[in-house]
């Protein structure tokens, strides 16, 4: 496999990853209001934490995701362009702000996820109501 191709698995898996997370900031409380049960199950919830403590601590230890520095490595000195796609998922992944913006931003929403255990927890009765 080459490492073009490696390095769009990884922007795809990073993407899913991205996706997962932001809609379950989303997602929880208002599927919380709806009644939904999935937003309850612990091994959802208790993932969407440590992703979320993973993301928030390399940013605040001033380091770039390891999904993004593998992805680097793969692609550092490619000759070929980039398909159309990978492109496009580039720019919605990757902001030009620097890594104290990250690592604040990151921060915030772990203590917003610390928060959404607390408001919808995902054992006995529920908080946000």
């Amino acid at each position: 496999m080459s490492d073009v191709l490696i390095a769009e698995v990884i922007l795809g898996v990073h993407f899913v990853i991205i996706a997962f997370n932001v809609l379950a900031l989303v997602v929880i409380p208002v599927g919380a209001k709806a009644g939904w049960r999935f937003v309850r199950w612990g091994w959802l919830r208790v993932l969407h934490l440590v992703v979320m403590a993973v993301v928030a601590g390399q940013a605040v230890a001033g380091r770039a995701c390891f999904l993004t520095i593998w992805e680097d490595e793969l692609t550092g000195n490619r000759t070929v362009a980039e398909p159309l796609i990978m492109r496009w998922v580039d720019g919605v992944i990757y902001w030009n702000v620097p890594i104290w913006g990250f690592a604040v931003f990151y921060a915030v929403l772990f203590l917003y996820v610390v928060g959404l255990v607390v408001w919808v927890p995902f054992w006995g009765r529920e908080v946000l109501e």
